[in-house]
C-alpha cells in the first residue's frame, strides 16, 4: 500500500506501508507463544451452539490482528519510481540500516547485513522468473529481465484509467442481470453437537508448509501465520469447522483486491488488463479443504445429468499433458475408420468472470455433497465484493452476482462443474475439455452435424451467461497423409469460423497432417532467447546455481510440456534441434552438467504417466487403456510391464500414437529378443544336424572305399 506520492524533478517519491521482521522481533513474539494458555479456547460445544458465528469470527480476528500489531508493527517509507523492481519497502528499509551501521562505523554488521540483502534480491528475483509460466511468450521473460537489470520501467497508463474505472469495469463483467438467489437445502440435519471436519493436527500441517504469497484484504499474511501455527492451528481449526457446520462463511473471507496486469505494452483501455485477484489465505486453505474433501471425490461418480470424463482441468489425476492424449488418441483411432476428422477449437469469452450463479449451485445440487457443504458453497458465492488498486490507489468495493471467484481455490472446481452438462449433441461427435479451452471432435460422417452443434454450444453459453467467441476459434481438418485411399473433399467453411492448417491444442501446435516441426522451431527459437536472456542477468550478478535453477524452471519446463503426448510425432531432425539446445546450455553453464537430453527427459515422463495411468483406476487416461491379456489372467508369467493386450499396428499414426508407444515400449523388445534367441537355437540346431549327416556320410564313403 501506499499513502502518498509527490513528483520531484521527474522523480516520483512515494509513502510505502510494511511490516519489517528481524530476529529480535520473532524471538520476542515466539517466547510471548510460550506463555498462552491453551485452557482459555472456547470450548466446541458452545461455539456450535453460538446464535452468530460472524461474531466468532470477528473476534478471532480482533485478537490475532492485535497480536501481529503489537509484535510487527506497521512502518512507513519512502520509494522512488527510479529505484528497481527488485527493491521493495523491507530491501529499502534495510538498504538504509546498512547505511547508519556503516556511518556508525559497525562495519562488520553492516556487512552482514549486506549479504542478507544480497540473498533477499537474488531470491526475489529467482522467484519472479520462475514465476513465469513456461508456455507463455518469451517477452514476458524479457520483460522481467528488463525489470530485474533496471531497463524497463512501468508502461505508461491512460490517464484516464484509474482504480475505481477499472473496478467498475470488472464488476460489470462479473454482473448477472438475471441474477437468481440460490435456494438453500432444508434438509441439512441440524447438528446437536460439534463436528470436527479438520483436526488441529491437519490444520498445524498446513499451515507450517504455507509458501510465500500475497496477503488478503483480512491483513493476515502467510509468514505470520505460519510463524504462530503451533499455537493458532487449534482456533483456526475452530473456526474452520464452526464456518463448515453452520455453512456460514466469514466476511472477511468475501472482500478480494485485483491487482490488473497489462496484456498489451502500451494499454490504452480497461480491457487492455487482466485482473488478478489476491484473497485471503485462510479462505483458500479452507476452500482447499472443501474441494479435496467432498467436491472431488463426487466428480469420480457424478448423476447422469453431468459428465466429467471429457475434462482434464483441476481434478487429481488431470493434466494439458493428459488433455492432449486424449484428444490425438480420439482423432487417431477415428482415422483408421474415417478420411478425415475437424477439431473446432471453441473460445468462451471471460468465462470465468460470468458463469451464473444459480446454474451452478444448480449443477453442485446434483452432486452427491453433503447438505451442510452445499449450503456453504451458496453462502461462499452470495455477497462478494472485490476493490482494485492501481497507481498506488485503492477502488471502492463493487458487489459482484457471477463469476466462479478468480484467485479462489474452490473457483477451478467450480468452473468444472459449471461445464459438467456440455456434452456433444449427435452420436459419435466428441469433447475435450481443459478448464474453458473446449474442443469438438466431429468424424467425417458427421459433418452436416456441425451447425447444430455450434447451436447447441450458444444455448448452453446463454443459459450459463457465458458467450461463445467465434472470432478465436478455429476449425482444422486432420488427416493420415499416408493413408492410400483417395481423399474426400473437404466439407465448406463454417461462417464466422477460421480454418487453419494447424491446431494449438493448449499451447501445443499439431498440423493438419500431425506434424509438430513447427511447434519444435517455436521451442528452440524461443529457448536460443532465454539463454541470452540468462546471459545478461548473469552480467548483473546472479550465481550460475541460481541461473541452472531459472533455466531448469522455464527453459527446461518449456521443453518439456506436454512432451509425452507430441513426441511420438517428431521427427529425428526436430529430436536433434531440441537436444542442441540443451547441449548448447550445458556447455555455458546454464544448466548442470548432469541434465539429460530430450529422449532420456522423455522416457522419464513417459514412464511415470504411463505407470499412474496403469496404477491408479481413477486416473483419467485409465479408460483408454485396453483390457488386461487373457493369458495374465490364467497363467502366472513372468514380471511384465503391464499385463493389458496389445493393440494392432494398423497405422503410421497409431505407432506414434502415446498409449500404443508406452504398450509396445518394453514388450516389443522382449518380443524381438525371444524371437533372435528363437531363431538362433534354430539355426544352431539345424546346422549340428546337417554337421551330423555329413559326418554319416563321410563315414560311410570312406567304408566304402576300404
Amino acid at each position: 500500500m501506499s499513502s502518498g506520492a509527490t513528483a520531484f524533478f521527474g522523480k516520483t517519491r512515494q509513502q510505502r506501508v510494511f511490516r519489517p521482521k528481524t530476529p529480535s522481533q520473532n524471538a520476542s513474539f515466539l517466547r510471548h507463544l510460550a506463555t498462552f494458555d491453551l485452557d482459555t479456547r472456547p470450548i466446541p460445544e458452545e461455539l456450535a451452539r453460538t446464535p452468530d458465528p460472524q461474531a466468532v469470527y470477528d473476534s478471532f480476528y480482533t485478537y490475532v490482528l492485535g497480536l501481529l500489531e503489537e509484535f510487527y508493527p506497521q512502518r512507513t517509507i519512502t520509494v522512488t519510481s527510479r529505484d528497481p523492481s527488485y527493491v521493495t519497502a523491507e530491501i529499502k528499509a534495510k538498504l538504509r540500516r546498512k547505511n547508519r551501521l556503516m556511518r556508525s562505523g559497525r562495519v562488520e554488521e553492516a556487512g552482514a547485513l549486506a549479504r542478507q540483502i544480497g540473498k533477499d534480491i537474488t531470491r526475489r528475483s529467482r522467484r519472479q522468473l520462475e514465476n513465469i509460466d513456461s508456455q507463455t511468450n518469451i517477452k514476458e521473460l524479457w520483460k522481467a529481465v528488463r525489470q530485474l537489470t533496471g531497463r524497463q520501467r512501468e508502461p505508461a497508463t491512460d490517464s484516464s484509467i484509474t482504480a475505481d474505472s477499472l473496478n467498475c469495469h470488472y464488476a460489470s463483467m462479473s454482473t448477472d442481470a438475471s441474477y437468481e438467489q440460490p435456494p438453500l437445502k432444508a434438509t441439512a440435519a441440524e447438528c446437536p453437537g460439534w463436528t470436527h471436519h479438520v483436526s488441529d493436527y491437519e490444520i498445524f500441517n498446513k499451515l507450517d508448509t504455507l509458501r510465500p504469497t500475497a496477503t488478503g484484504l483480512d491483513n493476515l499474511p502467510a509468514w505470520f501465520l505460519r510463524l504462530a501455527a503451533p499455537v493458532l492451528c487449534g482456533p483456526i481449526a475452530d473456526l474452520i469447522n464452526l464456518s463448515l457446520m453452520t455453512s456460514t462463511v466469514p466476511g472477511q473471507w468475501k472482500q478480494a483486491r485485483i491487482r490488473p496486469v497489462p496484456k498489451t505494452p502500451t494499454p490504452k483501455q480497461a480491457a487492455d488488463y487482466r485482473p488478478i485477484s489476491v484473497t485471503p489465505v485462510l479462505t483458500r486453505l479452507t476452500e482447499r479443504i472443501v474441494v479435496r474433501r467432498y467436491i472431488y471425490p463426487t466428480l469420480s461418480s457424478p448423476p447422469s445429468t453431468l459428465h466429467f470424463a471429457d475434462q482434464f482441468a483441476f481434478r487429481p489425476t488431470g493434466s494439458t499433458t493428459a488433455a492432449i492424449i486424449y484428444l490425438l488418441n480420439t482423432v487417431i483411432n477415428l482415422l483408421h475408420s474415417e478420411p478425415f476428422v475437424i477439431v473446432i477449437s471453441l473460445d468462451f469469452s471471460k468465462a470465468f468472470d460470468t458463469v451464473r450463479h444459480s446454474s451452478l449451485l444448480h449443477k453442485f445440487s446434483q452432486l452427491d455433497l453433503p447438505d451442510h457443504i452445499y449450503n456453504w458453497l451458496t453462502d461462499f458465492f452470495s455477497n462478494h465484493s472485490h476493490c482494485t488498486v492501481f497507481n498506488d490507489q485503492q477502488s471502492t468495493f463493487r458487489d459482484i452476482t457471477a463469476s466462479i471467484i478468480q484467485g479462489s481455490a474452490i473457483g477451478p472446481a467450480a468452473y468444472v462443474v459449471t461445464a459438467g452438462d456440455l456434452t456433444a449433441n449427435v452420436v459419435g461427435n466428441l469433447m475435450c475439455k481443459f478448464a474453458d479451452d473446449t474442443y469438438l471432435i466431429i468424424p467425417a460422417s458427421n459433418e452436416d452435424s456441425r451447425r447444430g452443434e455450434l447451436d447447441n454450444i450458444r444455448s448452453w453459453a446463454l443459459q450459463n451467461n457465458l458467450r461463445l467467441n467465434c472470432k478465436k476459434s478455429s476449425e482444422v481438418i486432420f488427416t493420415d497423409c499416408r493413408r492410400r485411399r483417395q481423399r474426400a473433399m473437404d466439407p465448406a467453411p463454417l461462417p464466422g469460423i477460421v480454418r487453419s492448417r494447424s491446431l494449438k491444442i493448449l499451447g501445443v501446435d499439431i498440423a493438419d497432417d500431425f506434424s509438430v516441426t513447427q511447434y519444435v522451431q517455436r521451442l528452440t527459437t524461443s529457448s536460443a532467447q532465454t539463454i541470452y536472456a540468462l546471459r545478461v542477468l548473469r552480467s548483473h550478478g546472479l550465481g550460475d546455481a541460481a541461473l541452472q535453477h531459472v533455466y531448469r524452471a522455464t527453459t527446461v519446463a518449456r521443453l518439456m510440456y506436454a512432451a509425452s503426448a507430441w513426441r511420438g510425432l517428431t521427427k529425428t531432425s526436430d529430436r536433434q534441434r531440441i537436444n542442441r539446445v540443451i547441449d548448447r546450455a550445458r556447455r555455458l553453464g546454464y544448466c548442470s552438467p548432469d541434465l539429460a537430453n530430450f529422449d532420456e527427459l522423455s522416457d522419464i515422463a513417459d514412464d511415470e504417466l504411463f505407470g499412474k495411468a496403469v496404477r491408479l483406476p481413477n486416473h483419467v487416461l485409465h479408460e483408454l487403456l485396453p483390457p488386461p491379456a487373457i493369458a495374465s489372467q490364467r497363467y502366472n508369467l513372468r514380471p511384465r510391464t503391464h499385463t493389458l493386450q496389445l493393440p494392432e499396428h494398423s497405422s503410421h499414426l497409431s505407432d506414434c500414437n502415446f498409449l500404443t508407444r508406452m504398450l509396445y515400449k518394453n514388450t516389443y523388445y522382449c518380443i524381438v529378443l525371444f524371437s533372435h534367441c528363437y531363431f538362433c537355437f534354430y539355426y544352431v540346431t539345424l546346422f549340428y544336424v546337417l554337421a551330423c549327416i555329413l559326418t554319416c556320410l563321410l563315414n560311410k564313403r570312406i567304408l566304402d572305399l576300404t
